[in-house]
């Protein structure tokens, strides 16, 4: 009489089982985009720093250019 509730409760805990390995692949899945987002984040703002970077050195040649005709 016990053995149909017993085989229900096994395939409830292989259904829950699977159900969390689901989950933990799902959570995986999602740490690793969280990672390739924020390494390609960094890298865009690496990228913005460097051009922001070159803007700030070519104003300042141009800057220095100028003073320097202006002296002259």
């Amino acid at each position: 009489m016990m053995m149909p509730g017993v085989y229900i409760l096994m395939m409830m805990m292989m259904m829950m089982m699977m159900m969390m390995m689901m989950v933990m692949v799902m959570m995986m899945m999602m740490m690793m985009m969280m990672m390739m987002m924020m390494m390609m984040m960094f890298m865009m703002f690496m990228m913005l720093m460097m051009l922001m970077l070159m803007m700030i050195m070519i104003m300042m040649m141009i800057i220095i250019i100028i003073i320097i005709i202006i002296i002259i």
